[in-house]
């Protein structure tokens, strides 16, 4: 029987290299979690919550492998229906699929246990999120929206808290982001769909949304123009609204991919709603703390589907025989395929490490807001690290989803051409996964998005700090120190590149940012990769590790040469691009 989890051998390499101790004592408040509901599932110690996470980790692997994955096929050709009275019927197995997530109880993973939920740390939950992307990429979009419950967790009322997230929990309603408009894509700040209150104080909502995954789900969390005097995004406030006769699905969009989940246009026709915190708060706060857990969920999405892209080409070029030898033997297969594991392994560590930091700074958050008992000290530590881990947290999550998006779109393609022909046929799932690994780059902020706010994190001081970190480390292995002089030499070129851009202005930072976010990433992965083959402290390295120190070889020398690439066309000053856009770029078509 196939087991997503226990099949992964990186994924339990860094389950075990990762200081899983640390994030359950602060994510359980150092064990002491031993009263109220849901308290009798809580662990004992650090021993106890990993082995918690280990078992949880094994049913989501079991339920992706041998349930989910066999239909995915049947749900990327069934696709949902729109009904003529505005709900969706999902197709048949989308909704076998969601039923046996709901039985397992892994509908409610981050919530408290007060709610029923599994009270896990989101390193594990994004552990999950790959998992079952890997199986299925358009559930992830179902199974990934976990973040709504955790957004009414964080900001709502205890009133609503208390109705809805159970529900969650138990699997008896989905959620949706309702952001998006005809006339507001990436510009959130131009929302127009309008919330008002009627005679009686009821809030009601008013008007279009576009291009919403899962918008046929029970729970919309939906951001809307409260303040119609204010047109940015201060005028925005963020509600709940339950599916009902006021609200209908007007339009199912036809995909390239990810057919198993519904992208709808909605229209609301002064549906009620509730207030989720405070009016004026929509975007500035609740919104931008929702997108940056849906921004990891979509790099966890891209590592799922690059993993499973990478084990068809892997098996194909191993037992695939072109001139009397397997296709692995031939160098530019052998360069394809090692580069496609590297790649999902480098995302994988950024990822992952991005969720270590914010499990620590929304833990962090919480204790600062909800516990009343700490002294005067440790709350002005606190403080401090919030600030701290804020900043590292701003670079690393637009980094996470930038990388591992481009990255699985670049895995994908590699493994169609590794198939060659046969890769382009439908008797081989790689296809769709190619189709499915498109919109990742595009959804929950493009590419270009995620470079313009990561490149002010590197900008910042965020790279920097974290780098010297990394650089006091101390190695007892001559190649990781050999490996770690390199790194220094790539963290002076981004340092050279930061002081170029900055002294060019905004402009010419979005510009060049994307090489200098290459750049930057290349060197805070190197040092990740680093970490891993030295093994964590206390722990004696092993085999795992001795591949790690051939992994980090072959990333940093290859990427070396592209950060010296990359830096000196920063540092070139050459703004072609904008300066002499309509000559380069030509006239506008004029049938476009």
């Amino acid at each position: 029987m196939a087991n997503f989890f226990t099949d992964n051998d990186d994924i339990q390499f860094l389950f075990d290299h990762m200081n899983l101790a640390e994030l359950a004592a602060v994510q359980e408040d150092n064990f002491t979690q031993n009263t109220g509901p849901g308290a009798e599932y809580a662990p004992v110690d650090a021993a106890d919550a990993i082995d918690n996470y280990r078992r949880i980790l094994t049913i989501v692997g079991d339920v992706a492998g041998n349930q989910i994955a066999p239909r995915a096929e049947k749900v990327d050709l069934e696709g949902n229906k729109l009904n003529e009275d505005g709900t969706v019927t999902l197709g048949e197995g989308v909704r076998e699929n969601l039923k046996v997530l709901s039985q397992a109880d892994l509908m409610g993973f981050t919530l408290p246990r007060k709610y029923g939920g599994l009270n896990c740390p989101n390193l594990v939950y994004t552990m999950a999120v790959e998992i079952i992307s890997r199986a299925d990429a358009s559930l992830m979009n179902l199974f990934g929206l976990q973040g709504i419950a955790e957004t009414i967790n964080a900001f709502a009322s205890e009133e609503i808290k208390d109705e809805y997230l159970p529900r969650f929990s138990e699997g008896e309603v989905t959620g949706a982001m309702v952001l998006t408009e005809p006339d507001a894509g990436s510009d959130l700040q131009a929302v127009s769909l309008r919330a008002w209150q009627d005679t009686d104080g009821q809030w009601r909502l008013t008007g279009v949304k576009r291009f919403i995954t899962n918008g046929c789900g029970e729970i919309l969390l939906t951001l809307a123009r409260s303040e119609p005097d204010i047109k940015d995004g201060r005028g925005l406030s963020l509600f709940l609204a339950e599916r009902g006769p006021r609200i209908k699905v007007r339009h199912l969009e036809h995909k390239l991919g990810i057919h198993g989940s519904p992208t709808c246009e909605l229209v609301y026709d002064d549906a009620p709603a509730k207030l989720i915190g405070e009016r004026q708060r929509g975007l500035i706060t609740y919104v931008m703390a929702l997108m940056n857990g849906a921004r990891v969920g979509i790099a966890g999405q891209s590592l799922g589907i690059a993993e499973a892209a990478y084990r068809v080409a892997r098996n194909y070029a191993h037992t695939r025989k072109q001139f009397g030898v397997p296709i692995e033997k031939l160098p530019a297969v052998a360069e394809l395929v090692t580069d496609m594991r590297i790649a999902i392994e480098a995302g994988r560590a950024l990822t992952y490490e991005t969720c270590r930091v914010c499990d620590l700074e929304n833990n962090n958050l919480r204790v600062l807001e909800f516990n009343k008992n700490i002294s005067a000290e440790e709350t002005k530590q606190r403080k401090t690290d919030a600030r701290v881990l804020k900043r590292l947290n701003g670079m690393l999550t637009p980094m996470s989803k930038y990388y591992c998006s481009e990255m699985c779109n670049r895995v994908a393609y590699d493994a169609i051409q590794v198939l060659g022909g046969s890769g382009y046929m439908t008797d081989y799932p790689v296809e769709r996964f190619l189709r499915d690994a498109r919109i990742t780059t595009i959804y929950e902020g493009t590419s270009q998005l995620q470079i313009v706010a990561a490149v002010r994190g590197v900008c910042s001081g965020a790279f920097e700090k974290r780098v010297e970190e990394f650089e006091a480390r101390q190695y007892s292995d001559a190649l990781l120190n050999e490996l770690k002089a390199k790194l220094a030499e790539g963290k002076v070129l981004v340092m050279k590149g930061i002081e170029f851009v900055k002294s060019k202005g905004p402009e010419y930072m979005d510009l060049y940012g994307r090489k200098l976010v290459d750049a930057a990433i290349a060197v805070i992965v190197g040092h990740l990769f680093l970490g891993q083959a030295a093994g964590r402290e206390g722990q004696v390295p092993g085999p795992a590790n001795e591949r790690k120190r051939a992994v980090a070889r072959r990333f940093i020398d290859k990427e070396l040469s592209e950060i010296r690439r990359n830096i000196e066309l920063v540092c070139s000053g050459d703004t072609a691009p904008l300066l002499e856009y309509e000559l380069l770029a030509g006239p506008v078509p004029a049938n476009a």
